[in-house]
């Protein structure tokens, strides 16, 4: 490498009809190395939230298959991983030193020779986004569990899933995954995550409610243990400790564990088994069944079904079917087609269940609307319907 004089950089200055006055007097000068090579070295952009992960020895992870559009995960976030080309080539050069570095006390040393490692004209771009977990309840699918007795599961061939199988399928942190576990009542069930089958877990919370009416227990206040003591002869105690978990909140009184019994949850659970046999449902006829069949104490109520189940006020008469949230595309578009597909014309309340889901950080179920729907009034009501595609 060409190492410059003073007498040279002061020349180029002049030449470039640059004011030595107005620059600091410490100069770089840049050469490339021997090793100096585009395209073996990648340069990601990171929020200082994410720096301060590294810098304090956590771990960012790149998770997606072959088939899938690459993701970083913190340990509670995902973000999307995008190329941002740059129209200036960006130099790696070791022991460059910054503005602010050469005023704290290096502006004696005139020339600074340095060689460039390496460069690049792209780097990474993060942005953050929802956690893809729709695989998550789909992988657990495959193979619901449906009790200890069951043939199917000592003979099934599919495959099952511990916590580090998942980390490694699934595109979003490791708190988010342990969090929509939760939130579809997965459990564990010798080391691997499952899914009770809906049969199987109607047979248990039956077990439960059954024993409630029975002892006569205040729907706040169902002991952990007088329902093990009685009902494990019948299911797996961890089961039934399962299934109240599932469908009660636990709290504990004098030392001993009691569970009060969530009855959105339940009249849900009840109106998903009876809207599963059918196509479509009697409105009316299928609000008095329902009723009928929650425990004694509980009352039904059509919000219970928000991304359950929909009612359909145009026909005579009016009719419920089921359509779970769950069930619909994960992708924003896709999850619009689908439900245009199934109604032309939607209102704002009806659809919300249906797009909540979608809402990135600080977007609310209007900036959906506004950009994958079109408004228009119906008998002074707001409803919207699909935009056409741009020609």
């Amino acid at each position: 490498a060409v190492m410059r004089n003073r007498a040279e950089v002061d020349a180029t200055l002049q030449t470039a009809k640059l004011n030595p006055a107005e620059l600091l007097p410490a100069v770089h000068c840049l050469s490339f190395g021997p090793q100096a090579g585009g395209g073996e070295c990648c340069l990601l952009q990171l929020e200082p939230g994410l720096c301060a992960e590294l810098e304090a020895g956590r771990s960012l992870v790149i998770r997606g298959e072959k088939d899938e559009h690459a993701v970083l995960c913190s340990k509670d976030k995902t973000y999307d991983m995008k190329i941002a080309d740059t129209s200036n080539m960006l130099l790696f050069v070791p022991g460059c030193k910054t503005p602010e570095e050469l005023n704290a006390g290096l502006v004696s040393c005139n020339i600074i020779h340095s060689q460039i490692a390496g460069f690049s004209n792209n780097y990474w771009e993060l942005r953050r986004c929802r956690p893809k977990l729709k695989k998550l309840r789909k992988l657990l699918m495959e193979d619901p569990y449906e009790g200890p007795d069951s043939r199917k599961d000592q003979t099934s061939t599919f495959s099952k899933y511990t916590t580090e199988d998942l980390l490694s399928l699934i595109q979003a942190s490791e708190e988010e995954i342990l969090h929509q576990l939760q939130v579809i009542d997965a459990c564990k069930i010798e080391g691997f995550w499952r899914i009770l089958d809906f049969d199987y877990e109607m047979k248990l919370l039956n077990h439960v409610t059954q024993l409630i009416d029975s002892e006569s227990w205040p729907l706040s206040k169902v002991p952990l243990c007088a329902c093990l003591e009685e009902l494990g002869s019948l299911e797996p105690r961890e089961m039934i400790e399962h299934i109240l978990l599932s469908y009660g909140r636990k709290h504990v009184d004098d030392g001993e564990v009691f569970f009060e019994m969530r009855e959105d949850k339940i009249c849900r659970a009840i109106a998903q088994m009876l809207l599963q046999n059918a196509v479509k449902f009697n409105l009316s006829e299928f609000e008095e069944v329902w009723q009928q069949s929650v425990p004694e104490g509980m009352t039904t109520r059509l919000d219970q079904l928000q991304g359950l189940a929909l009612v359909d006020k145009s026909s005579r008469p009016e009719t419920i079917f089921l359509l779970k949230v769950e069930d619909l595309p994960e992708d924003n578009q896709e999850r619009f087609n689908s439900l245009f597909s199934i109604r032309e014309k939607w209102t704002e309340m009806d659809i919300t269940p249906y797009i909540q889901d979608l809402c990135a950080e600080k977007q609310t179920v209007g900036t959906l609307l506004t950009k994958y729907a079109r408004s228009s009034m119906l008998n002074g009501v707001k409803v919207y319907n699909s935009r056409r595609p741009y020609s």
